[in-house]
C-alpha cells in the first residue's frame, strides 16, 4: 500500500480514537492506522483484551488470528514515528 497522500497522526492523536474520547475507533499496525469503527468486534473500543487507540503491532503475536484481518478495514493514515 502506498503511503503517499495519507495524513499522519501522532500516538496521542491515535489514542483519542479509542471509542471513548471520540466516536472514531482506530488502531495502528505496522505504521498504518486503520478505522475499525464499523466492526462489531471493536464495539466500545475494545476487542478481547486489546484497546483501540493504540499501536497493536507487538500485540498481534498473541492474537488467535494473523494480520490477514487488516485488509478488511480502511487505512486512514500513517502513524508518526
Amino acid at each position: 500500500m502506498e503511503k503517499e497522500g495519507l495524513p499522519e497522526y501522532s500516538k496521542s492523536q491515535l489514542a483519542l480514537r479509542n471509542g471513548q474520547d471520540k466516536p472514531q475507533i482506530w488502531v495502528a499496525y505496522k505504521g498504518y492506522i486503520y478505522d475499525v469503527s464499523d466492526s462489531r468486534l471493536w464495539k466500545n473500543g475494545m476487542h478481547y483484551e486489546h484497546w483501540a487507540g493504540q499501536d497493536l503491532t507487538e500485540e498481534l503475536k498473541d492474537a488467535p488470528h494473523s494480520d490477514s484481518v487488516f485488509p478488511r478495514f480502511q487505512i486512514i493514515g500513517i502513524l508518526k514515528t
